[in-house]
């Protein structure tokens, strides 16, 4: 069985992916990598490859596909297939990059749980009953991995490069998936790399903001289950 690699967002760890992590570990090896050491999203894909199978079915989220596009980019040959989730296959607008540096300065002079709370956090979910609770796990995963882990992604995103040409020429089957109501990465955006890509699907899912595999957990645990069942 072709093992499943998981890519978190920034700031986030495996539990990001806690309820697809219970439902698929029965079926395949699953591995997951905290994005936490490297400051550039090229350093970031170069550790993935030297520490996964040689061949594997990839899946990241928000920064997370962000850096699983350059492991396609560097090995397209060692991914079997692709799922990007609330995503951003293009390179940094300069309005962002400039928002980051006050953001960085902040949590340097000690105020990450304030950048989460305030600038970070409310992108992130669609209104729901369960709002609370995903929004605490999120504070409590970005205070786990900490200031210095912030900055060194804070880093690498805004470097990143344009991922379209990479894209247009992955030939593996590939998911594209999107909450419905993200704010971050809208709907428009994933309809482009659907577009891009020439062995894909899509999935908006309803309901749900920048984290679908908490927000409607079961629903997006069913698409990541066509793909990964695909022929």
């Amino acid at each position: 069985m072709t093992p499943l690699v998981l890519l978190p967002g920034m700031m986030c760890d495996a539990r990001l992916y806690q309820p697809q992590i219970a439902a698929l570990s029965g079926s395949r090896p699953l591995l997951t990598f905290p994005l936490a050491m490297q400051d550039s999203v090229q350093a970031m894909a170069e550790d993935i490859l030297a520490n996964t199978p040689p061949v594997f079915a990839l899946a990241g989220l928000s920064m997370g596909g962000i850096v699983a596009m350059e492991v396609v980019r560097q090995a397209p040959d060692r991914v079997d297939r692709l799922a990007l989730l609330d995503t951003n296959p293009l390179a940094e607008k300069p309005e962002v990059k400039e928002r980051r540096g006050p953001q960085m300065e902040a949590v340097r002079n000690g105020k990450l749980r304030q950048v989460m709370r305030d600038e970070m956090k409310p992108n992130y979910l669609a209104d729901g009953p369960n709002q609370g609770a995903i929004l605490d796990l999120c504070m409590a995963m970005a205070e786990a991995l900490g200031p210095d882990v912030f900055l060194r992604q804070s880093r690498a995103l805004m470097d990143r490069p344009d991922q379209t040409e990479t894209l247009k020429t992955y030939p593996g089957k590939a998911l594209v998936l999107c909450g419905r109501d993200d704010g971050l990465c809208p709907v428009e955006r994933h309809q482009l790399m659907y577009d891009l890509l020439p062995n894909s699907s899509f999935d908006i899912i309803e309901q749900a903001g920048h984290l679908p595999t908490l927000e409607q957990s079961n629903n997006t645990t069913a698409a990541l289950t066509r793909w990964l069942e695909a022929t």
